[in-house]
């Protein structure tokens, strides 16, 4: 029997509420799905928990698009233990080739010492496997392409390292096209192209966070395989910040498939953090972009360490005032820059008890939590 995205979305709900008799089924079905068969159309049937969202919470698969991985210590363990996480994106310094791959290597030791909790994420089946043992899986990338330097082959030997995603560009301008904040709007240059096409061929997604306006809409445009906007926000709701993204752009990355992640960083959600912008406005955010782009392609991202900025040591000296020279005035950098309720381990409970109270079914509260980053990762990663 084929199995299509319907099907698969609702095994993987019902699978947490009886993940013991499902799970394994769920991976085989994995094996099996004809990715451009998949029905784009997935009502999700897990009403049974409608009236108790913690259970579901903690049920579902959580997954966050861009957790800050540099200092990883016994406060980021303790909580990710707090989090629920099933997984998330490793952000992991980049430069050049050299240094991507000492620290790819880095968060490789890790996990292998760490394997009662951790596990490297390399294929879509790894997520299961790990909600299945309880423990966190690690997918590790980049918010630059900086090391793959000037050669194609790079790709393959960061690839085998284990990146299993890559952002194109930064801010500025690099080889493959230009980053949000440069003067210019050049889109991808032809080595970007042969990039996208390499990474399309690899099996590492495509990213295109911190993208210019122009190369974002190529990336979109040339990558074959669905994209990701990792981590970012509706500029409809946020004129004219750079880093949003607008909704020709959501609804275009949703047409091929791909997944947008809604920021939790403070300051980018909106131009008055700590008066008018709260969690409710993060959640209008999810909501935007989902009436643009539809429930299948809007998941959560966090852009900061897994305990929170404040609870990393972050402070005016340290955090905000560098920020001043790193970043143009475009980016309206404020301080302190977290939402209150989401800068702590838990802040995907506490957005999915708003969603629960704005109406949103079950079904469709565990795709936003984890279940729209799952099927994009079947539809992108390599088996």
């Amino acid at each position: 029997m084929k199995t299509n995205r319907r099907n698969l979305f609702k095994i993987l709900s019902l699978g947490f509420i009886f993940p013991s008799q499902t799970l394994h089924a769920l991976s085989s079905i994995l094996e099996s799905i004809d990715p451009p068969n998949l029905n784009k159309s997935i009502p999700l049937f897990s009403e049974l928990q409608q009236n108790n969202i913690e259970e579901l919470y903690k049920n579902a698969i959580i997954y966050d698009g861009l957790i800050i991985a540099r200092g990883w210590n016994d406060d980021s363990f303790k909580a990710l233990a707090d989090s629920g996480y099933t997984g998330f994106n490793a952000s992991v310094d980049s430069g050049s080739l050299t240094k991507g791959l000492n620290n790819l290597k880095e968060w490789q030791n890790i996990i292998k010492e760490n394997p009662e909790r951790l596990l490297l994420a390399a294929k879509a089946k790894d997520f299961i496997t790990a909600k299945k043992d309880g423990k966190v899986a690690v997918m590790l990338g980049f918010q630059n392409s900086t090391m793959i330097e000037n050669s194609i082959d790079n790709l393959d030997k960061l690839y085998q390292a284990g990146t299993r995603w890559m952002q194109l560009t930064y801010n500025t301008r690099d080889l493959i096209g230009d980053g949000c904040t440069e003067r210019t709007n050049a889109g991808l240059s032809d080595f970007g192209i042969e990039v996208v096409e390499r990474m399309n061929e690899l099996g590492i997604i495509v990213d295109l966070s911190h993208c210019g306006v122009q190369t974002t809409n190529d990336g979109i445009k040339f990558s074959k395989s669905p994209s990701s906007i990792n981590h970012s926000m509706c500029e409809t709701l946020y004129k004219n910040h750079p880093r949003a993204k607008t909704d020709e752009q959501i609804r275009a990355l949703a047409d091929k498939g791909g997944v947008m992640g809604i920021i939790c960083l403070g300051y980018m959600i909106g131009p008055n953090l700590g008066k008018e912008t709260n969690l409710e406005t993060y959640v209008d955010h999810i909501e935007h972009a989902i009436k643009v782009g539809g429930i299948d392609h809007v998941g959560l991202a966090s852009d900061f360490a897994i305990q929170g900025l404040e609870a990393s040591g972050a402070t005016y000296e340290n955090w905000y005032v560098p920020r001043l020279t790193r970043f143009k005035p475009s980016y309206n950098v404020q301080w302190p820059p977290w939402i209150p309720e989401l800068d702590k381990p838990d802040r995907y409970l506490q957005v999915a008890k708003v969603l629960d109270k704005r109406g949103y079914s079950t079904g469709d509260i565990e795709k936003i939590l984890g279940l729209n980053w799952m099927r994009l990762f079947h539809e992108t990663l390599k088996p």
